[in-house]
């Protein structure tokens, strides 16, 4: 998609004198551990970014490569971050509408119109769009979409620091084969979200089997 292209909302809104747009974007709604990222970024009005398309459709290099400018050129950045216990209390759904509200609130100056990837936000105080795989067409979510990958990516790189049995760096958190055989062999650890499946069957059988196993010891004992 042409850089062009990318601007056609933006465009429609600096028509209407309005000037500090802001995109918002999430990551991390998929996983089973760690929390859910959203980043909110007002770009400079006509500002083009050469290349900058959906964080997903990205390297990992050049993910990194516009983070760096996006942070040095965007007007504003905010982020909002709801951890794994917030995630199980309210909903994945519910908490990822929460961290949005928390980045767009972070912004300064108060955007004047919010474009959002997908999600329907009805208690902002400004006016918004919900734009489907906004990120791949609005210049403004790729943005956002980009800030919230790589705080999130580095989050997890961090983790994996902590716990490197888990492999956090390859999968960040995502459920593949190598990582729920990890949880099983190692544990399911503080961070994982406990209402997601395979974690909440991997944490009920483990229950069954200790309450086996304290059963068996009154048994022995009897």
């Amino acid at each position: 998609m042409q850089e062009d292209d990318l601007l056609k909302y933006e465009r429609e809104l600096y028509d209407e004198n309005i000037t500090f747009i802001a995109g918002v974007d999430e990551v991390g709604r998929g996983p089973l551990y760690g929390p859910v990222v959203t980043a909110a970024v007002i770009l400079p009005k006509g500002y083009i970014l050469e290349g900058l398309n959906d964080s997903k459709k990205l390297t990992a290099k050049k993910r990194d490569k516009f983070y760096d400018i996006i942070k040095r050129d965007a007007v504003s950045i905010g982020i909002g971050i709801k951890s794994p216990e917030r995630i199980d209390e309210i909903n994945i759904y519910a908490a990822t509408k929460e961290a949005m509200y928390e980045a767009i609130e972070a912004l300064e100056p108060t955007p004047q119109h919010v474009l959002i990837d997908a999600m329907k936000l009805e208690d902002l105080k400004m006016p918004s769009t919900s734009i489907i795989k906004g990120d791949a067409k609005s210049q403004s979510i790729a943005a956002a979409s980009v800030i919230a990958k790589v705080t999130r990516d580095r989050m997890m790189d961090e983790e994996a620091k902590i716990h490197p049995e888990y492999g956090f760096e390859h999968h960040r958190g995502y459920p593949t084969k190598a990582h729920i055989e990890a949880v099983k062999k190692y544990g399911v650890l503080d961070e994982y979200r406990k209402t997601f499946e395979p974690i909440k069957s991997i944490i009920n059988r483990s229950e069954v089997n200790e309450q086996k196993e304290k059963e068996e010891q009154v048994q022995l004992q009897i």
